[in-house]
């Protein structure tokens, strides 16, 4: 597997094979930790996030100081010189100096790929915009093969809002890099991305919309996703949407 040096923008940044070695890998540090307690003595890893974060951010961060690297960096813009009008572009270049890799939250799409474009660190996309995060759908691709055995064949049921939620993004785009997936569509309205979805099917996803009812008695998977405030028109719509499915 040959990582190094790389940005992970989208989750197609690496392939299934890439991926089912990282899964190894992964299950390898769950069962000996201490053999990689040090592996990345030295290192420093930058975490820009421009945006609100309590996982993804403190999961890098935890993750980093036990592999015995370190971490610098921002939780929210303010305290930043982008307070006093500095661009996203000099934040990110002026930051390069000062880590090995980073890892970048914004509200606005295409912002990771944006910094990748600027700096010869590797960028980590841990959130752009209602675009994508893959290292959420990492986790989440991991956890159904650790529990499973394996990914091929998985019917999974995409419950609530579709539309703006990064991680289905991703994760539909991971899953359809597996053989005889299906996957169960039930949203009140907040459907899947078009381009996503249309990029499953050619890749061979059986894709069905269906309703709750029917998603929960099929699949083998529930990921059910909030319903977005921050991004969605009215504060009405928030109200009229936020209840339609929860566990």
């Amino acid at each position: 597997m040959k990582l190094r040096g790389r940005d992970v923008v989208s989750i197609t940044d690496l392939s299934r094979e890439e991926l089912d070695e990282l899964f190894r890998t992964a299950r390898l540090m769950e069962e000996r930790p201490s053999d990689y307690y040090g592996s990345l003595k030295g290192r420093i890893l930058a975490v820009l996030f421009f945006e609100p974060s309590t996982r993804t951010r403190l999961s890098f961060e935890a993750a980093m100081k036990r592999l015995g690297g370190d971490v610098v960096g921002f939780s929210s813009v303010e305290g930043t010189s982008l307070m006093k009008g500095e661009s996203f572009e000099d934040t990110v270049r002026t930051v390069e100096g000062y880590c090995d890799a980073m890892v970048i939250r914004h509200p606005a799409e295409g912002a990771a790929a944006r910094a990748a474009e600027l700096v010869e660190v590797p960028v980590i996309n841990g959130g752009d915009g209602a675009r994508e995060h893959p290292t959420q759908a990492m986790v989440d691709l991991y956890t159904i093969w650790r529990l499973r055995g394996s990914i091929d064949g998985v019917k999974v049921a995409l419950l609530a809002d579709l539309q703006h939620a990064r991680t289905v993004n991703s994760l539909v785009l991971a899953l359809s890099m597996y053989r005889d997936v299906k996957l169960l569509l039930a949203t009140p309205g907040l459907r899947l991305r078009s381009e996503v979805y249309e990029e499953a099917v050619k890749r061979g996803v059986k894709v069905e919309e269906v309703g709750l009812k029917e998603a929960v008695k099929e699949a083998e998977v529930l990921y059910v996703t909030r319903v977005q405030r921050e991004r969605l028109k009215s504060e009405e719509e928030y109200l009229r949407l936020k209840d339609a499915y929860r566990l």
